[in-house]
């Protein structure tokens, strides 16, 4: 079934002690002949406020951490530390720049330019190339809100969700972040991906389709550098690390979601087989998996990642969903599925109409076991077939 139609803009705004960083997509660029790749690096990181028209400190904090260097290469991670206040969390890329005739190419994470610029330097892994070079995929907008995720712990535990939708700074837009914390307290990958420590207590991992994801507040954090990880790997503990800055008084996760370089809204996602929703303010909100709604101060299970050409079985309250022998009630009875169950698309075709929880639909769907259901009472993250047509 189509996805919530969320309204927002792909544009995560921070205020940090006088600097306000916007996360737009910028393509690689420039940076002034004679200088070196960490003032490349920094005119880039706050040059982005200012083509925004927003207002830069005079003496903004940033932290850049070359990694690898070879030659005119060079890798790290670039940070405006926040203020260590509420509604304030820091804001960084990982980026890749080439020295080139007295000039600093850079790109950021996210970035159109920055899969390609990867591509050339000898300082980043094959299995960097990877990700970095899947083609980025639509933003929400476009309608596919699919993102391959388990929750950031363990799968077959139970956190509570202490803080809904919110913005990675607290209470502004986009809300892409919420805040986790419960079972073991051990913060794993939510999808596999590569991995780097922004700074004490921060890690982003970068995956396949644009998406990235960050983890804030942790202690015992790993210190990686670009590695593999798989979905589940160990990432930290829960804690209320601010080293960074930003405020935490009680541990957790602060988990936020990236997409083509900016946050996004967190509303609409799946992830866990969960679908976020806003509330009517910051912290807000919840997360429902097929009729059950949880909100914020709730308890939420991780069923794990639903797969991209999987759904969740929403009835809209009706308990149980028919099976049908073909794309339409006309066809004979073949059973039932039960509301909040996985089930596998094989592929989908038109029948009768049918309305679900966010709107009318004419779209079945043929399960693998051969049987039909209408997507009416389906969350698949998408607008149309999640697997093809019959």
């Amino acid at each position: 079934m189509n996805p919530r139609r969320w309204a927002g803009v792909a544009t995560a705004t921070l205020a940090t002690a006088g600097l306000v960083l916007t996360a737009t997509v910028h393509t690689a660029v420039a940076a002034p002949a004679g200088g070196t790749v960490e003032a490349a690096v920094t005119a880039k990181l706050l040059g982005q406020a200012r083509v925004a028209g927003a207002v830069v400190a005079d003496r903004p904090d940033t932290r850049i951490t070359v990694t690898r260097r070879d030659g005119r290469w060079a890798f790290g991670t670039a940070v405006a530390v926040a203020p260590r206040t509420e509604d304030a969390h820091p804001v960084g890329a990982v980026f890749v720049a080439h020295g080139r005739a007295g000039a600093w190419r850079v790109a950021f994470d996210g970035e159109p330019g920055f899969a390609a610029l990867a591509a050339e330097s000898p300082l980043v892994s094959a299995a960097e190339k990877a990700v970095f070079g899947t083609a980025p995929s639509p933003m929400y907008a476009g309608g596919d809100y699919r993102t391959g995720m388990a929750l950031p712990f363990a799968v077959g535990q139970t956190w509570t969700l202490g803080g809904g939708p919110h913005g990675w700074g607290g209470s502004e837009s986009p809300y892409s972040s919420v805040d986790l914390a419960g079972g073991d307290q051990v913060v794993r990958a939510a999808r596999a991906g590569t991995a780097y420590t922004m700074c004490q207590g921060w890690i982003r991992v970068i995956h396949d389709r644009g998406y990235s994801t960050d983890y804030y507040h942790l202690w015992s954090s790993i210190s990686v550098n670009g590695a593999a990880v798989g979905q589940g790997a160990y990432l930290g503990y829960t804690g209320t690390d601010v080293t960074c800055g930003g405020a935490a008084y009680g541990r957790h996760v602060h988990f936020g979601l990236r997409q083509n370089g900016a946050y996004v809204p967190i509303a609409g996602h799946d992830i866990g087989k969960w679908v976020f929703g806003n509330g009517a303010a910051a912290y807000q909100g919840g997360a429902r998996h097929g009729s059950a709604w949880v909100g914020a101060g709730g308890s939420l299970y991780n069923y794990g990642a639903l797969g991209l050409t999987q759904a969740v079985v929403d009835a809209n309250g009706g308990g149980t969903l028919t099976r049908r022998a073909g794309p339409g009630t006309g066809y004979a009875v073949l059973g039932s599925v039960a509301d909040g169950a996985t089930v596998s698309i094989s592929c989908s075709a038109n029948g009768t109409t049918h309305t679900g929880r966010y709107g009318a639909t004419a779209l079945w769907d043929r399960l693998t076991d051969g049987s039909w259901v209408s997507d009416a009472y389906l969350w698949t993250g998408v607008n149309g077939p999640v697997n093809g047509w019959c």
